[in-house]
C-alpha cells in the first residue's frame, strides 16, 4: 500500500513508456520510477543504492535551477535507455524547491527516479565537491569508483565514461 501512495503523484509525470520487460528485478523497479522524485534524502540515496547493489548505477545530481544541468539531463535519458539491461541510473535533486524540481522533470523525463535532496545532505555523504551537476559511476559491489564533477558536453563523453569505468572498456 505505501509502494502505491508513495508512487501516486509522480506517476503521471513519467514518460509515458518505459520499457522493463525481460530487465533484471532492480533495474525494471528503478526504471519503473522514471521521472518520480523520492523524499528521504540521504536515507533514500543509501536505499536504492542497496536495492541496486549487484549492477553498475550512475548518479547524476542536478537542480532546476542549474543551466548546465539542463543541458546535459537529454544525454542521460539517452544512456539511460541504451544501458536499460545493464546499468542503473539515479538522479539526486539539490537545493531546490519541490515545485520546480517536478516542472524540470516534466519538462526532462528520464526512466529513472530522483532522490529529492533539499539541503545536499545526500550527495555531500557521497563526496560532493559542490560543482553542479557532478556525476558517480558506482560499481556493482556499491563502490564509487569514479567522480566527474561539471557538466557533459555530449553524449559521447557520458558514454565513454560508462564504458570505461562501468563495463570495462
Amino acid at each position: 500500500d505505501d509502494e502505491d501512495d508513495a508512487g501516486s503523484e509522480g506517476a503521471s509525470r513519467a514518460p509515458a513508456t518505459v520499457a522493463t520487460k525481460g530487465l533484471a528485478t532492480p533495474l525494471a523497479a528503478n526504471r519503473a520510477q522514471g521521472s518520480q522524485l523520492i523524499d528521504g534524502s540521504t536515507e533514500a540515496l543509501e536505499t536504492k543504492l542497496a536495492e541496486l547493489r549487484g549492477h553498475p548505477v550512475v548518479v547524476n545530481q542536478w537542480g532546476s535551477w542549474c543551466p548546465p544541468c539542463r543541458a546535459e539531463f537529454p544525454f542521460f535519458a539517452e544512456s539511460a535507455d541504451a544501458h536499460a539491461a545493464e546499468v542503473a541510473f539515479l538522479g539526486v535533486d539539490i537545493q531546490d524547491d519541490r515545485g520546480p524540481a517536478e516542472e524540470f522533470l516534466e519538462d526532462f523525463p528520464v526512466p529513472y527516479p530522483s532522490i529529492y535532496d533539499p539541503d545536499a545532505d545526500a550527495v555531500f555523504s557521497i563526496g560532493w565537491t559542490q560543482v553542479s551537476p557532478t556525476t558517480w559511476f558506482i560499481d556493482e559491489e556499491g563502490e564509487i569508483v569514479h567522480q566527474r564533477p561539471g557538466a557533459y558536453a555530449n553524449r559521447d563523453q557520458l558514454e565513454e565514461d560508462i564504458r570505461g569505468f562501468l563495463l570495462g572498456g
